[in-house]
């Protein structure tokens, strides 16, 4: 337990409802966790079909929350936000109670549905520069009416707003973040009537929509009782768990960038005004304080490395592929076959060039692979008009390996930092902090940093001949386009 608690006395509590447990935070103005607590859920998979119980979510959230703020003073605690998984949806009655299981952010079951939602709406799409997916919320809405009995006063509950509305006792209205995925329209701040009615979806199913940081009401007394939060406190709209993490990291600030590197990699940013993508690989949030969140998802990643070293000690590998720099092989390391961001090629496949010495090189060719793209996703924001100038931190597991970071630091020719505690529930806890106004200057006091990491003298320049020799080869095989090439390599010799 902290020592003391920040000057004012409070606290906030943030909820993290994933797919794999249930996360909550208990979180001070400086940053330091009062506590924390995680319970696991269960999911249930059949084909494409992926559904978790709704009141499964209840009841680890009402235990995690307890957890968190037992040694926290029921004075303190000023108000609480929850984030969710990104599509989740449900049915439920008038009050809240499901009449369908939650059909999870990758169910794919609504894949006949998805090509009538992209027709109906085709100069929707067009204009906010991306197309819905079988997994969106609004085709598997559509599946739902298909094939569930909707008595009268039926709405439809994003997985945090199921949540939100146990907390507050009553329905509740939905964050404009989770209801992206549904359809909801975020330039004009309403739902598409027309599109809906076109897509015979009533739209009294529908729930109000908030913009993230609105307050939805009060703790009720009865959810109180079962999760140990003060009836009273400020129950406040969330996001998304993606945007949820990039709040977690502190990339909130006008240019700066969150990547994320796990098995796949995921950069998300802050601008003021939307981004146009033509390929339509960019498709962005609102933030609470009006600015716009633009996020793409790459298909490399340290994926690559669990495939080609399984149950192998990667900190060793580390060790031996700072010899190879750059690598005497370049790799394209996709972790399945297609790209998606910074560019679209459904065909692409990943391929090394070249014979590896030994394994530490064909390991470093891994790592700077991925840490090649991650630099063409920053030339291609750059093409786009994105500011790219702010700070760039580094989370997800491959911010794990210091030698990593410090690699990606010297291909970007930048500094990079990586947070000490970037969980999505930390996001929740400073939106609740922040409320209405802007998170920034809430997330600058809460969110820590454990290093950076600079570009090392003469590495760049190294690195920077690999990185174009990449540019090339993608070039050559007809997948990059000739315009994102030329500015990759302006971007290098400036």
């Amino acid at each position: 337990m902290p020592e003391r608690v920040n000057d004012d006395g409070s606290v906030w509590l943030g909820i993290d409802l994933g797919t794999q447990s249930v996360r909550a935070l208990a979180v001070d103005a400086d940053g330091r966790v009062w506590g924390g607590a995680s319970s696991p859920l269960e999911s249930h998979r059949e084909g494409v079909r992926h559904e978790q119980g709704p009141e499964e979510w209840w009841v680890a959230a009402q235990a995690v929350c307890r957890a968190a703020l037992v040694d926290v003073p029921a004075a303190a605690v000023r108000g609480v936000a929850v984030c969710a998984t990104s599509g989740t949806i449900l049915l439920a009655d008038r009050h809240g109670n499901p009449l369908t299981g939650g059909l999870m952010y990758d169910d794919g079951r609504a894949r006949e549905e998805a090509p009538r939602v992209i027709e109906a709406g085709a100069a929707l799409w067009a204009e906010l520069g991306y197309q819905p997916q079988p997994s969106w919320a609004l085709p598997k809405l559509l599946w739902l009416l298909k094939h569930t009995s909707a008595p009268p006063g039926t709405r439809l509950l994003h997985q945090a707003d199921f949540l939100t509305t146990r907390l507050v006792g009553r329905l509740t209205a939905a964050d404009s973040s989770h209801a992206l995925k549904t359809g909801y329209d975020l330039v004009r701040g309403t739902w598409p009537t027309a599109l809906l009615e076109a897509l015979d979806v009533p739209t009294e199913l529908l729930p109000a929509v908030v913009r993230p940081g609105s307050v939805l009401g009060e703790v009720c007394a009865v959810a109180a009782d079962a999760t140990g939060i003060p009836a009273g406190t400020a129950v406040v709209a969330g996001m998304t768990d993606g945007c949820a993490a990039q709040l977690g990291a502190g990339a909130l600030e006008v240019g700066s960038w969150n990547s994320v590197l796990g098995t796949t990699l995921v950069l998300k940013g802050v601008t003021t005004e939307r981004v146009r993508d033509p390929l339509g690989v960019l498709y962005s949030h609102r933030a609470s304080d009006g600015n716009w969140l633009p996020g793409g998802a790459s298909s490399v990643g340290a994926g690559v490395l669990s495939r080609a070293f399984p149950d192998r000690d990667l900190a060793a590998l580390d060790e031996r592929a700072a010899g190879y720099e750059p690598s005497t092989v370049l790799t394209y390391p996709l972790v399945s076959r297609g790209e998606r961001f910074p560019f679209v090629a459904p065909q692409a496949e990943g391929f090394t060039v070249g014979t590896p010495r030994d394994e530490a090189d064909q390991y470093a060719s891994l790592l700077q692979g991925v840490a090649f793209v991650e630099r063409l996703c920053f030339d291609y924001l750059d093409l786009l008009g994105a500011p790219v100038d702010g700070q760039v931190t580094l989370t997800g597991g491959g911010a794990r390996s210091s030698y990593w970071c410090q690699l990606r630091a010297d291909v970007l020719g930048r500094e990079v930092a990586v947070p000490d505690n970037a969980e999505a529930a930390l996001g929740m806890a400073i939106l609740a902090r922040a409320r209405d106004g802007s998170p920034a200057p809430v997330a600058r006091r809460m969110v820590r940093l454990r290093r950076t990491f600079h570009p090392r003298p003469g590495r760049t320049d190294r690195l920077l001949d690999a990185h174009l020799r990449l540019v090339e080869e993608l070039s050559a095989r007809g997948w990059l386009p000739e315009t994102l090439a030329q500015h990759a390599k302006r971007r290098a010799e400036a």
